[in-house]
This record gives structure tokens, C-alpha cells and sequence, in this order.
């Protein structure tokens, strides 16, 4: 039985949040009375430039439209009064009806761009809700707690405003045991993430139909070896996908398929230690392979923690070129609990980029025993 864990990975999505009307009403206030005092100190209206162009302009993109229309109205206000408290200061009557037509125009234009933005807004929160919508069905959030593991973990795509990148996961309870697929799809933008989409959806469908890891792997390589079918027919690049694929079940031994990925990391006893695999090829590719998949297994005993993830952990880089050392890190985190451990590398990684340094796509799985068997 398959159980989600009541805390939620998903991000808010949120419009910007506009000012409230009494931060608006002392910020107008503010800048005019340091306007008019700069414009007679000066002794020359010209100073109002200042306030024609920032506040109206500033007011929308940060404001709503009520709240542009105000500062608007109250900029052209403050332009209108000024221009004939001071008709005396020998200015030509056009300059000063120029530039009263001009604070018009440009509260006019302020409210139009405002109206503009929040319509973008409001396209780009529909875009981002239907987004997350789709990440929850596809990439199931984490924690997952089943009869056999606690499976919890960190997913970030790399570009921000793309919820789901080429780095894939999945939990499915099955006969035979949970079974636990982590994926990394080769390349990048929405063919990687199509190809994503199929290793997802044949992994879902048939992790509890198939009765073996290698009759499970090979529908994997079939699913995608279809999707580069229909890629070509469109003109896009094959792909490929390197995976790992777990089962666990009330034996103290898993059974792992690692087609081309990274090795998993097993913590027990305060010690990490590599698991020696058999490195098949990835998914996509197995008619290149001479010989068919290979299960692996190995001790995975009560206690004991299993590291899952792609190589946008292990290919982090920092400004120097040097990559991010997981062994050595994982060591100095090796007594965290199974929750918290995929967020503390991960942050870790990020921490160790910098500001100049290069990352990827990350999916981070810790495994553990399920506290209800």
C-alpha cells in the first residue's frame, strides 16, 4: 500500500503582491514633498521631471491599476498646480502646457502597461498552476511511504520557471515488492522532458504487472526507444535515459538494474559504502548491448539508508571547474535522518556552486526501511 506523507514539496505560486494603499499614499507623498523641495531649492519646475517619470512609471509594475490611477491623477495633480502657482516665473505658457499634456500622456501609458502586466500575471499563475497540477501527477511528491520504504527526497529543475525538467522519479507498490525508479534523460528543454513523460508513464504502468526487474527494464527501453521514433518523424533528436531501478521487499536484500546511472550510496552504521553494480546501458540504447540487463543484490539491512540521485548532484561545479565532491560531503551528513538528508545536499551542492559556479537538473531519493512493517 502506497501512503503520501502529509508534508507537500510543491512551491507557492504567487502573483507579485502589490503594496498596500497606505505604503502607496506615503510613498507619493514622500517623493512629492522631496520634489517640490528639490524644484525650490532649484528655483525651476523642471525638477518635476523627476516625479513625472518615477512615480507613475514605478507605480506599474509594482502596483494595481486602482492604485496607478491614483498616483497618476495625483502626479498630474501636483504638475497642474505647480504650473500656474508659478506663472509668474516667465516660462512660456506652451512649456507649461507641454508639460502637462506629457504627465497626461504618461499616466495614461502607466495604467495601460499596468493593466498589461497584471493580464501577464494572471496568464503566467494559470500557466504555473496547470504546471504544478501536472508535476503532481506526474512526479508523485514527496515523502511516499509504503510497506516496504520511506522514500523521501528533493526534486528542483534547474530553470525556474519549468517545474518539471529531464531528471525523473517514481514509487510503485507491486507483488513483488516496492519498486523505486530514479532517471536522468539525456539533453535538455521539452524533448528531454517528453522523453520524461514516456519512461514515467510505462515505469507506472507496468512496475506491477511485470513480475522481474529485467522484464520491467525491458519495457522501459521499449517505451523509449518509441518515443525516439516519434521524435524523429518530427525532426527532433533520439534520446536516451540512464536509470536505476529498485526493488525492496521484506527481505534484507535489494534487487537493483542500473542501466548507464549513477551508483546508488548506501549510509549504515555512521559508514558509506558504493554497492557494486553491473553498468548496463541506458534505456533506449539496449539493442547496442551484447548481453541483456543484469540484477544486482546486495545487504540493505534495518537502519540502513539508500541514496538515490542524477548527475546534476555529482556535476555540480564551482566557479573553479572543481566538482562537487558527494563522498566526502555525504560523510560530514551521514548521521542526518533519512528526511532530511536530500534537502542538506542539495543545499550543500548549491552552497558549494556559488554565485559563479554550474548546475543541473537535481533529484535527490533517500531509501528506508518503512517504520510499518
Amino acid at each position: 500500500m502506497l501512503r503520501k506523507h502529509p508534508k507537500s514539496s510543491a512551491r507557492p505560486l504567487e502573483a507579485i503582491e502589490p503594496p498596500r494603499d497606505a505604503e502607496v499614499l506615503i510613498g507619493v507623498v514622500s517623493m512629492t514633498a522631496l520634489v517640490m523641495l528639490l524644484s525650490a531649492l532649484a528655483a525651476s519646475p523642471v525638477w518635476l521631471l523627476g516625479l513625472l517619470v518615477f512615480l507613475p512609471g514605478a507605480a506599474s509594475a509594482l502596483c494595481t491599476v486602482r492604485q496607478t490611477k491614483f498616483v497618476s491623477a495625483w502626479t498630474a495633480l501636483v504638475v497642474i498646480v505647480t504650473m500656474l502657482v508659478r506663472h509668474g516665473d516667465g516660462r512660456p505658457w506652451l512649456d507649461r502646457i507641454l508639460m502637462v499634456l506629457l504627465t497626461l500622456a504618461l499616466g495614461a501609458a502607466s495604467v495601460y502597461a499596468c493593466r498589461h502586466r497584471i493580464r501577464r500575471e494572471h496568464v503566467m499563475l494559470r500557466l504555473r498552476s496547470t504546471a504544478a497540477a501536472m508535476q503532481r501527477h506526474i512526479l508523485r511528491p514527496l515523502p511516499i511511504v509504503t510497506n516496504d520504504v520511506l522514500v523521501d527526497g528533493v526534486y528542483e529543475p534547474v530553470q525556474e520557471d519549468r517545474l518539471i525538467g529531464g531528471d525523473i522519479y517514481d514509487v510503485v507498490v507491486s507483488p513483488w515488492g516496492t519498486r523505486i525508479l530514479i532517471g536522468d534523460v539525456q539533453g535538455k528543454g521539452l524533448p528531454a522532458v517528453g522523453a520524461a513523460f514516456a519512461a514515467i508513464g510505462t515505469f507506472r504502468a507496468t512496475a506491477h504487472r511485470e513480475p522481474t526487474l529485467t522484464a520491467l527494464v525491458d519495457s522501459l527501453d521499449a517505451s523509449v526507444v518509441r518515443h525516439n521514433s516519434y521524435a524523429a518523424q518530427t525532426g527532433e533528436d533520439e534520446r536516451f535515459v540512464t536509470a536505476l531501478i529498485v526493488n525492496v521487499d521484506a527481505h534484507e536484500e535489494v534487487q537493483v538494474i542500473n542501466c548507464g546511472h549513477i551508483p546508488p550510496k548506501l549510509l549504515h552504521d555512521a559508514t558509506v559504502t558504493t554497492p557494486a553494480l553491473t553498468s548496463g546501458v541506458p534505456l533506449g540504447l539496449a539493442e547496442l548491448a551484447a548481453e541483456p540487463a543484469t540484477v544486482d543484490w546486495f545487504a540493505f539491512p534495518p537502519g540502513a539508508t539508500l541514496l538515490l540521485t542524477t548527475d546534476g548532484l555529482t556535476e555540480t561545479r564551482a566557479a573553479d571547474g572543481t566538482f562537487y565532491p558527494l563522498a566526502e560531503r555525504l560523510t560530514k551528513h551521514v548521521t542526518l535522518s533519512p528526511t532530511d538528508l536530500p534537502r542538506a545536499l542539495y543545499d550543500d551542492a548549491r552552497a558549494f556552486a556559488g554565485e559563479g559556479g554550474q548546475h543541473d537538473d537535481v533529484a535527490v531519493l533517500s531509501v528506508r526501511r518503512s517504520p510499518y512493517r
